[in-house]
């Protein structure tokens, strides 16, 4: 069984089903049953050392032989150095929650890797399609982690309505009601997120998972506390304490998770303050707001690989109360799959 769309023969993969990089959680593990699912596993390196993500790569290489990718972020001081090792692997797809440089996408397009940044405005999308972008991915306001304030069923058609390469939707899908609806608006595939979070493969501790799936609808919340921008998140403790955290109170702790994962990543800290000075860049963040997104890798570390719902953020979509078990990755996709496909079926019939 395939679902042919422009993202399945634009990537090679059987179904138009991705799992987003999700930090802390998207390993090879997870990416390589994706892979070995049908869909595009995407592996999340922002929170690897250069030396993590090589060996991740391989990892997945040995797990699999199909088509995965590894989402990067442009902004990174050793950003070159990982488009170099993704072109030598033959990575098969270089995703990019922020947008690449122009240089870097036509570098990686040189050499035969599918370039799909992650967008979130229609004008972001004509950018990154101008600059040479094979496809983009574009996030609604209901999906987890950073999110805009647009829910996707008003963000998706404007950006098919802006550009002409193939679009992916995310935020808000998580089974094949989604992937049906998705691609009735024109879409060629979905992300997910959190669904894949909750699966059998994931690393996520289970104790943590069950926190997941003991949610509502109402149970995250987009918090400004975490690194100063939008990100939503289960509403837990910790975070309703953020919430209440004056600002300076708040920006010291941030400073001091910031430099806990920078002798983590064994990253210098010239190199945090070069990171810190692109974030500023065209982003008019305020240097409290630039050490509070240094501090989010160990909050959500902590939730998300060390089980300390206590101390740790844990990055959710809304589609987490409507989540009820934890199934395999391969029932995902082929769940997700058969279900959109009896759909359209039924409705051109």
């Amino acid at each position: 069984m395939t679902m042919d769309t422009a993202l399945t023969r634009l990537v090679g993969v059987r179904h138009p089903v991705v799992q987003t990089g999700m930090g802390w959680v998207a390993g090879p593990r997870l990416v390589s049953a994706t892979a070995e699912a049908g869909g595009l596993g995407i592996l999340a390196s922002a929170t690897m050392t250069y030396l993590e993500l090589e060996a991740a790569i391989t990892e997945v290489k040995q797990r699999t032989d199909q088509p995965f990718g590894v989402n990067l972020r442009a902004d990174a001081g050793d950003a070159g150095d990982r488009v170099d090792l993704l072109i030598r692997e033959g990575v098969r797809v270089a995703s990019f929650a922020l947008a690449p440089r122009q240089e870097m996408i036509a570098k990686l397009r040189d050499h035969g890797i599918v370039v799909i940044p992650s967008i979130g405005a229609a004008r972001h999308a004509e950018k990154v399609a101008a600059w040479g972008a094979d496809a983009v991915i574009v996030q609604g306001g209901e999906g987890g982690g950073h999110t805009g304030g647009v829910a996707t069923t008003l963000l998706l058609p404007s950006v098919l309505d802006a550009v002409d390469i193939p679009v992916v939707a995310a935020g808000g899908f998580f089974d094949g009601r989604g992937l049906a609806a998705a691609l009735a608006y024109g879409a060629a595939g979905v992300a997910m997120g959190t669904r894949f979070l909750l699966s059998k493969e994931s690393t996520v501790p289970e104790e943590v998972k069950r926190v997941y799936l003991a949610q509502g609808l109402a149970g995250t919340v987009v918090t400004r506390r975490v690194d100063g921008l939008p990100h939503r998140v289960l509403r837990t403790e910790l975070v309703e304490k953020l919430e209440d955290t004056g600002r300076v109170r708040g920006t010291l702790q941030a400073a001091r998770n910031a430099l806990r994962f920078r002798k983590l990543t064994g990253l210098s800290l010239p190199a945090m303050i070069r990171e810190g000075l692109a974030m500023k860049h065209g982003n008019e963040m305020t240097w409290s707001q630039i050490i509070m997104a240094a501090n989010t890798p160990m909050l959500l570390r902590a939730g998300l690989a060390e089980g300390r719902t206590d101390a740790g953020v844990l990055a959710s979509g809304q589609v987490v109360g409507m989540i009820d078990d934890l199934p395999t990755v391969a029932d995902i996709v082929a769940g997700t799959v058969h279900q959109a496909e009896e759909i359209l079926q039924r409705l051109g019939g």
